[in-house]
């Protein structure tokens, strides 16, 4: 994992060009109004999705079709995107908020997102419950369950969200959609139409038994 002094770097020193490379994509790339589009926000080095508009900020290693930065307005007019599917993404984002607004705008009315991430409601739970064996060791090799907490809700600083159920709804239907569901874990999804293909990228336990690591939103920009 790359430092987040060495990562705060190369964004302050990439992010104008990343800006104006969305700028450009937005205005002479982008897909003709009469198409069917959907979006994957941050697929990294394995999940990019054929058939997808991936886009990506790591000029390096990600996989991509479009090079921005999500931390900026999103590349696409209003009104013209089918789907945007995210995960383990927007707890990187400084403004979540934003980011939601930014999602609502580009949909085309009944056009829906999925949103994955930290499941800090179960995170929360299982340290209350002194269960340490819950959490995984990424990044750090910590045997307390403090400190495994720390882990999975900060990751080195990485993360600037804790993602709960009730302050994700917060945000969506802030941002004007209405009606988000919480599909109980990854790989399940109230839209089959648009995200069947990505729930087997979404390796994670199913059933209510599981305790599930990832929280799911998912929504709906009214017609």
């Amino acid at each position: 994992m790359l430092s987040r002094r060495a990562k705060l770097l190369f964004y302050a020193c990439a992010s104008p060009a990343m800006r104006l490379n969305g700028v450009l994509y937005r205005h002479f790339r982008r897909p003709s109004p009469e198409s069917f589009v959907r979006s994957h926000l941050g697929p990294g080095q394995r999940k990019y999705l054929p058939g997808w508009i991936n886009i990506d900020a790591n000029i390096f290693t990600s996989k991509r079709d479009v090079w921005a930065d999500l931390r900026n307005p999103l590349p696409f007019p209003d009104d013209s995107v089918d789907a945007f599917y995210s995960h383990h993404m927007v707890e990187h984002l400084p403004d979540l908020a934003g980011h939601f607004r930014e999602l609502y705008r580009c949909l085309k009315p009944g056009g829906a997102f999925r949103v994955t991430g930290p499941n800090g409601d179960m995170a929360i739970r299982k340290f209350i419950d002194a269960d340490a064996s819950w959490f995984g060791e990424y990044p750090d090799r910590r045997t307390s369950v403090g400190g495994r907490l720390d882990n999975f809700i900060l990751c080195r600083g990485e993360h600037i969200a804790i993602l709960t159920e009730s302050y994700l709804k917060e945000l969506v239907v802030s941002a004007g959609f209405r009606d988000p569901t919480f599909p109980l874990v990854a790989r399940e999804t109230s839209h089959p139409d648009l995200f069947d293909e990505v729930l087997e990228t979404e390796a994670e336990e199913a059933g209510p038994e599981a305790f599930p690591k990832t929280i799911v939103a998912e929504g709906v920009k009214p017609s």
